[in-house]
Parts: C-alpha cells; structure tokens; sequence
C-alpha cells in the first residue's frame, strides 16, 4: 500500500489555497512572458514609410514624429528611440485616453516602440482590438524635465 512522505521536523505544507495561489502567479509569469513575445512578433516583417505612421497617428488623434538627436537632448532622454506626441486632436481616442503633448510613446498593446514604423505598425494592429494601452513617457510638469514617469493609458475605440 502506498502512503505518502512524512514532513521533515519544521517543515510545513503550504495551505491548499496559497499553493493554488503561488501555481497561479507562476502560470502567469510563464504566459504573460509568452504573450509579450508573441505581441512583439505580431509586427515582425511590417514595414510601414514614416508618412504612412504619421496619417495613422493622425487617425487616432495625435501628430508624432520621431524622437531624433535634437528632442533627445531638448526633452533630456537617454535614448533617441520613441515617437514623440506634437499635438492631440480633441475628441479623439488619444485625447479621450490622456495622451499629452510632449510625451513619449514607447508602447502600443505591449509592443516595444523604437521607430515610427514600429508605432505604425503596432497602431494598426491595436486599432482593430478596439481596446488597447499606449505606454507614454512623459512628465508631470513640462518645467521640469527631471519628473519623468512612465504612464499607460487606457485606449477606447468607439464604433458609430
């Protein structure tokens, strides 16, 4: 007959549901590590002009361009990697999700953004979600360029 191990002195079994609980955090460790790889995948092998991203951009509600050497330094980042926000059209999903002027956009529904052909990109795929986040870079006060944050903004589409 078989029986089960005996607890070594002072070692104890986590209770069923803290062991359920620990199992679930590392599934989804595991999973959400697979889904940002796929989301990063999903736009391998799109090519997107700049003019193309920009008229996107504009779809949604905001004028960007790419972050280059000179708002590198202006803006005080330490990369010239992003696409930074000119303007905000009113009304727009950008306006109604928060997006600001000056802000950095980094990341579209987990896709890393480095180039405008990636913001084009990924922008296209979220936009058909109709649901999606924009991670921005961006500061608290436009004064002081020191107050940097990373904010993520909730993205609603509205279909007539």
């Amino acid at each position: 007959m078989a029986s089960f191990p005996r607890k070594a002195a002072g070692q104890e079994a986590l209770p069923s549901g803290r062991a359920f609980f620990v199992a679930g955090v590392v599934l989804l460790t595991i999973v959400g590590g697979r889904l940002d790889a796929f989301a990063q995948a999903s736009i391998k092998g799109c090519e997107m002009k700049e003019e193309e991203a920009m008229v996107l951009g504009e779809e949604f509600g905001i004028a960007v361009g790419p972050v280059d050497e000179e708002i590198q330094k202006q803006l005080k980042l330490q990369r010239a990697e992003g696409v930074v926000v000119f303007e905000v059209i009113g009304g727009t999903p950008a306006d109604l999700a928060g997006i600001k002027v000056g802000a950095v956009v980094k990341e579209i529904d987990k896709i890393d953004i480095k180039t405008m052909s990636d913001f084009g990109c990924a922008l296209q795929r979220a936009m058909k979600t109709e649901n999606f986040t924009v991670g921005t870079y961006e500061t608290a006060d436009p004064s002081d360029p020191v107050g940097w944050g990373v904010n993520f903004h909730f993205v609603r589409i509205l279909k007539d």
